[in-house]
């Protein structure tokens, strides 16, 4: 099964939610459709930046399973945080190589 990332910066949490309910929100959106294999909060210039790695199954067309599902993702992550810059990825021989940006 192919592997993605979905990679999505955190500009600002909306009023009430807990930090931690940026990543649950991300991995709940993605595990509905998807294995999620791992996630991981970095900050990158000073921006945080949260990643989802998961597996689609190979239907024919997972790429376009793929990006639809980080963008499901990123529109569950809106309710609960401000996002910009979603950037999608497939592993292709042992390379990420970006599908989505």
């Amino acid at each position: 099964m192919p592997s993605y990332r979905a990679q999505l910066n955190i500009m600002g949490l909306r009023p009430g939610h807990a930090p931690e309910a940026v990543m649950d929100t991300a991995v709940a959106a993605l595990a509905e459709r998807h294995h999620v294999d791992a996630n991981q909060l970095d900050v990158v210039a000073g921006v945080p930046r949260i990643t989802v790695r998961y597996t689609v199954e190979d239907d024919g067309q997972p790429d376009a399973r793929g990006i639809e599902s980080a963008a499901l993702m990123r529109a569950a992550v809106e309710g609960v945080a401000v996002t910009e810059k979603l950037v999608v990825l497939r592993r292709v021989k042992g390379r990420w190589v970006l599908l989505r940006r």
